[in-house]
């Protein structure tokens, strides 16, 4: 997902360390007065809860947006998660 966020420039590092945490990749700043914006590439599996955590980062005040960028592989290691986790189900499903 194409992710940009608007905050106040007091909060730029809290909310560059939370888009990092969600294995995302900066690819602008921007300030302009009092106004941080930050653009960035982040999946979307990980963008799921974010809305709550910059109202609660910001005290409501902050923003965001995201559109579809484009599909990209599963890492290896969640794809492997993700067939165990199949495998299981199915293995429940046929006791």
């Amino acid at each position: 997902m194409d992710v940009e966020i608007n905050v106040k420039k007091d909060l730029y590092q809290s909310v560059m360390a939370g888009i990092l945490k969600r294995r995302g990749s900066i690819t602008k700043t921007e300030t302009k007065g009092d106004l941080f914006s930050l653009r960035a590439d982040v999946p979307l599996r990980e963008m799921f809860g974010y809305a709550m955590e910059l109202r609660g980062l910001t005290s409501g005040e902050g923003e965001f947006s995201m559109e579809y960028k484009k599909h990209t592989p599963m890492p290896p290691q969640d794809a492997k998660s993700a067939i165990e986790k199949y495998k299981l189900k199915r293995r429940e499903k046929d006791l």
